[in-house]
Parts: C-alpha cells; sequence; structure tokens
C-alpha cells in the first residue's frame, strides 16, 4: 500500500471514530438532558398537585379534586396524573375517591420507603416517562401538612403518579443528534479532503524518491525527483536530484577511467555501480598480485601464481603460459592447464623451435579468435568448436610471454569478459618477470665462464649443499671427475693463447655432450676441470671418464698452423664411500688426478685410500 493510501486509511479510521465517539457522546447527553428535563416537569407537575390538595384541603374544597387532577392531565405534555392515599391518611379520612386507596407495586415502594421513582416505560407502543413521587408531612410554612394531618412530620401521606410523553423527546433527540452527526462527519471528510491535499506533494515526492532510489541501487543514477512543493519536501526533491547528479557524474568518470586503465570499454546498461565496483576491486587485487609476485625468488613462482589467478579467480579450465626467448627465438612451454613442464598441447610444436610462428609473439597484439575465428592458423583444437584468446605479456618492447585462453563455444562468451581482467594482471606481472629474467641472467652469468659456458667455482660453492643434501636424502651416491689437460702450457708457449682457448672451448663442448642433462661440468682452473656424476658409482664413472679420454685423444683441433691432438688425465673418486663431505671428495679427486699425471698421463686413476698417507700427503 503506497504511502498516501496508509496515511489517508489511518486519519479515515481516526475521524471515524471520532465521529462515532462524538454521536454516542451526544445521544447519552442528549438522553440524559431529556430524562433531566422529564424529570424536571413531573416534579413541577407533582409539586402543582400538592399545593393544589393543600389549597383543597384548606379551602375546603378537597372534594373537588378529581377536576383538578383532569384538569392538570389535559395540560399539553403530561398524559396522567393520580393521587394515592397513604396509610395515614386512609386511617384518618378514609380511603378518599376510587383508586386513591389502591396501589400499584411501585407506588407502594414509594409510600413504605418515601424514595421517589423515575422510568421510561412503554405503554400501548408508546414510550412514557413515569414517575411517581412521595407526598410527604411537613411542618413548614402556612398553610402546612399538619395542620390537617394528625400525623408527625416526615411521615408520607401518599404517592403523585405523573405520565408525560417521550416519544417526541425521543425523536428530536434522534433528528438533534444525527443532525449533530452529519456535521461531525461533513467536517471530517473536509478535513480528510484538505489532508489529503497537503500530503499529496509528500505521496508524490515519496514515490518518486522510491522509483529514484531503486533505480540507483540497480546503478542507473539517471532518475530525478520532480519538486512539488516549496517547503521542506521540496527541498528534499531538490537535494535528491543534487545527490543523483553528482553520482551519475562520479560513477561515470570513475568507470570510464578505470576503464582507460584497463584498455577495457565500460559495457552499456546493467547495474553500473556494480561494474565500477567490480573493476576496482580487480585493480586492488591486481596490485595486491603485484605485490605478492613482486617478493617470489623466482619466475616459475610468477608463472604459478598467474596459474592460480587464471584457474581460480577467472574460472578457466584449459590455458597455457609459453614463455619467449627473445636470444633464441624459442618459446618454452611454462604451464600447461596448471601443469607445470607440460608439452605444448593446443598449439603446432613449431611455435616451439620458431617463436616467430606465434602471431601474438610475432605481432605483439591480441589475437581474438572469439571474434575473428581462424586468425592464427597455428591454433590445433583440441575438439571442434574450440576457440582461443592469446595474450602477449610485453616486456622492454618485445613479447616475452604468451598467455593463450582455450574453452569451447560454450566458454566464448566468458574467455571474452574475463580478458579486461586478465590484461591486468599480464600487465603488472609484466615488468616483474623482466626484472627476474635480468636477475636470473645476470646470476647465471656470474656464475658461468664466460668463454666456455660452463658453470664456475662459484656455482659450484652454491650447488655444494643441495648435492649433498640430495644424495644423502636418496641415499644414492655420486662421483667427482678432476681433469686436467696434459702440457697445455705447451700450447700457449708454442701456438698462443687464442689456440689454448679454442683447445679449451674443443674441450668444454665434448664433456658437454659426454654429459647428462642431471650431471654438472665446471670450469675449475685454467686448464681443469670438475665434473659431477649423480647417482652414479665410481665403477660407473671410470667407464665414462676412459671415454671422455678416448675422445679427446682422438680429437684433432685444426689450427692455423695444421692439426693439434691433445690428451687429458683424469682422477675419480665417489661420495661418500671415499669420503663423507664433498670437498674431500673432491680433494681425493685431485689425488687420483695427481697419480695419473705421475704415471704418464693420458689415463683415468681411481682413488684409494693408499694414495693418502697418515698425515694428509701424497
Amino acid at each position: 500500500m503506497r504511502l498516501m493510501d496508509k496515511m489517508l486509511a489511518v486519519s479515515a479510521g481516526i475521524l471515524f471514530v471520532l465521529v462515532l465517539v462524538l454521536t454516542l457522546l451526544f445521544a447519552l447527553s442528549f438522553r440524559q438532558f431529556s430524562i433531566y428535563t422529564a424529570e424536571r416537569h413531573v416534579r413541577s407537575v407533582a409539586e402543582a398537585v400538592k399545593v393544589g390538595l393543600t389549597e383543597s384541603m384548606i379551602n375546603g374544597t378537597i372534594g373537588k379534586r378529581q377536576q383538578f387532577l383532569a384538569r392538570l392531565a389535559g395540560v399539553p405534555g403530561v398524559n396522567q396524573v393520580r393521587v394515592t392515599r397513604g396509610t395515614a391518611v386512609i386511617g384518618q379520612f378514609g380511603p378518599g375517591l376510587p383508586g386513591e386507596g389502591t396501589a400499584r407495586d411501585d407506588v407502594k415502594s414509594v409510600l413504605a420507603t418515601g424514595k421517589e421513582v423515575f422510568e421510561l416505560i412503554d405503554v400501548d407502543g408508546s414510550l412514557v416517562f413515569h414517575a411517581v413521587i412521595p407526598y410527604v408531612a411537613s411542618d413548614q410554612g402556612l398553610p402546612n401538612c399538619l395542620q390537617c394531618h394528625a400525623v408527625p412530620a416526615g411521615t408520607v401521606l401518599g404517592a403523585v403518579t405523573v405520565d408525560i410523553p417521550f416519544a417526541e423527546v425521543r425523536r428530536q433527540g434522534i433528528v438533534a443528534v444525527v443532525m449533530i452527526s452529519a456535521a461531525v462527519l461533513v467536517a471530517a471528510l473536509i478535513a480528510l479532503a484538505v489532508l489529503r491535499r497537503m500530503m499529496n506533494p509528500l505521496s508524490q515526492t515519496a514515490r518518486t524518491v522510491q522509483e529514484v532510489t531503486s533505480r540507483a541501487v540497480g546503478g542507473d543514477f539517471s532518475g530525478r525527483v520532480r519538486q512539488y512543493s516549496a517547503d521542506e519536501v521540496g527541498e528534499i526533491a531538490v537535494n535528491i536530484n543534487r545527490l543523483m547528479d553528482f553520482l551519475e557524474r562520479e560513477v561515470n568518470t570513475i568507470r570510464t577511467r578505470v576503464g582507460q586503465l584497463m584498455d577495457h570499454r565500460a559495457r552499456e546498461g546493467g547495474n553500473q555501480l556494480a561494474h565500477t565496483t567490480e573493476l576496482v576491486e580487480s585493480l586492488v587485487e591486481a596490485s595486491q598480485f603485484k605485490q605478492a609476485i613482486e617478493e617470489d625468488q623466482t619466475k616459475l613462482e610468477i608463472y604459478q601464481r598467474l596459474a592460480g589467478i587464471l584457474r581460480d579467480k577467472c574460472h578457466i579450465k584449459r590455458f597455457s603460459i609459453y614463455e619467449v626467448a627473445p636470444s633464441k627465438n624459442r618459446m618454452t612451454a611454462i604451464s600447461i592447464d596448471g601443469e607445470v613442464g607440460a608439452t605444448c598441447r593446443y598449439c603446432d610444436p613449431q611455435v616451439m623451435v620458431d617463436a616467430s610462428f606465434c602471431r601474438a609473439r610475432r605481432t605483439g597484439h591480441q589475437v581474438n579468435a572469439v571474434e575473428f575465428p581462424g586468425l592464427c592458423t597455428m591454433f590445433r583444437p583440441a575438439s571442434a568448436g574450440d576457440i582461443h584468446i592469446c595474450l602477449p605479456i610485453n616486456q622492454s618492447g618485445a613479447t616475452g610471454c604468451v598467455v593463450q585462453i582455450v574453452g569451447d563455444a560454450g566458454e566464448a562468451s566468458l574467455a571474452t569478459l574475463m580478458v579486461p581482467f586478465i590484461g591486468i594482471y599480464l600487465r603488472e606481472a609484466g615488468p616483474v618477470l623482466e626484472a627476474k629474467r635480468l636477475m636470473e641472467h645476470l646470476r647465471e652469468n656470474a656464475l658461468r665462464d664466460p668463454m666456455t659456458g660452463l658453470y664456475n667455482r662459484r656455482f659450484l660453492e652454491d650447488y655444494v649443499g643441495a648435492l649433498v643434501n640430495s644424495s644423502q636424502r636418496r641415499k644414492s651416491p655420486f662421483s667427482v671427475l678432476m681433469l686436467d689437460l696434459d702440457f697445455f702450457k705447451q700450447v700457449n708457449d708454442i701456438h698462443g693463447h687464442e689456440a689454448g682457448d679454442k683447445v679449451i672451448k674443443t674441450v668444454a663442448d665434448l664433456l658437454i655432450r659426454s654429459l647428462r642433462a642431471s650431471d654438472m661440468a665446471v670450469r675449475y682452473g685454467g686448464e681443469e676441470f670438475l665434473l659431477v656424476l649423480t647417482d652414479t658409482t665410481a665403477e660407473t664413472a671410470l667407464r665414462v671418464a676412459e671415454k671422455i679420454r678416448a675422445e679427446i685423444e682422438a680429437t684433432k683441433i685444426p689450427l692455423p698452423g695444421g692439426i693439434l691432438c691433445k690428451t687429458i688425465s683424469i682422477g675419480v673418486s665417489e661420495f661418500p664411500t671415499d669420503a663423507d663431505t664433498f670437498w674431500q671428495v673432491v680433494k681425493f679427486a685431485d689425488v687420483a688426478l695427481y697419480k695419473a699425471k705421475a704415471g704418464g698421463r693420458n689415463r683415468v686413476v681411481r682413488f684409494v685410500p693408499e694414495m693418502w698417507d697418515s698425515e694428509g700427503s701424497y
């Protein structure tokens, strides 16, 4: 129910109750007044009867009292007047005229108690005010009752019964009550109409305020409230319109600015306030994401967080994250559907070998196959109807990563909707990934020998703890090989340092080809190399060392002045068989290398305890 209807209903109810109460009060008051008037009337008639009878007694005309009573009964407004003698009068003067000696019950009660009776009775269908008033002997004034009656003062000499018509009084009363009630009702209706007119601006304003605020809750601030009056209600309308102007202007500004920041075109319709709030919350979450990834140690942790955003927040089930190596123009699959290290699943494998085949990598722009199907020829859908959107992460003016979103036709709208939000995270992640990549590159350069590309001794020092802990945890041995080129100083002396560098590079390349991915090659000194063969016993390491020795011996190194052949000596020791510390194992491998040098060079020697005397010398 509307406010206006409620207020009018309440007001009408109050006025109705007021009219009803006033009508009842008027009716009761008029009844009481009519009874009071009738009572005064019958008292006057009864007093006239008393005076008349007393005068008749004094003047000796008491015998003609019946005529007096008849004339009195004929007075307008009097139906009947009758006198009934009391016991004392009957005893002194007899029963009197017919009817004066007999009494009805109410008269007998009055004669006995001396208390008057007033009541409304129905006589032949007509309402009559019936009164029985006692005639009490009094010694006051002259003449008085005691002059004729031999009774003490206060004796009930008789009773006067008077009946007067009451129907006309009641009719007049009803007419008066109806007229008064009608007047009150008319006044109430007039008051209700005036109230309605006064409340109409409030009701209209309240209704329009409800409509405007309901639209505002739904994000539409274009509604305005009409001003119906110039009072406080009108001021409310003006202030609400000002508020709507402010909200519409500021929300649109915020939405537009945030949309520009997100490179997202604000959609029309819908709840603009909720949409704006959603955009702002996305910016806040992206800022928190950036703060989190800045504290991550490696790029892989950042990629894992990004995969979590795609999967958990954006509800993308299938996706790929590729990293581009600009120097090699290759792409590496970092995470496929959240699986780290998985192989390329939704693209032609050519993009892994030559990154220029990837359209997003090549152009640095979004590839949206939802709007433009078949845009990228490298996409390999898992099933018919699959779509994809590729988003590049630009770093230093080039594409450093590519995020691929894959879905079926039913997921296309969700993917399109999520692209601007994903773009925020990618823009935040780009600089951080670039910084991590540069740090890893600098760290990698600091831990590698610039000439051979092998790890250096600094890396070995950092790697020792993890190597030993892994071996002890898995209870698996590893072997250390110390290698030293034979007569290398002669190469520099005879052929020059460039030839020496070429020999070192050739040996380093051969070592890299001879090792597994889990093994490690370190340039330990000028012409010294150290190899760590994980999960390898000394016996196996001896076979690997012999193979390396033989390959180096058979390798011909071309020089400007001819062909050069070199040999190498190798010492082998095992952890933890030979020693329970890494550097002691390295020392033992060096001892074995010394024995190989002393034994004629170009050979492999396994460390045995006899090579190490009690003083720790060899």
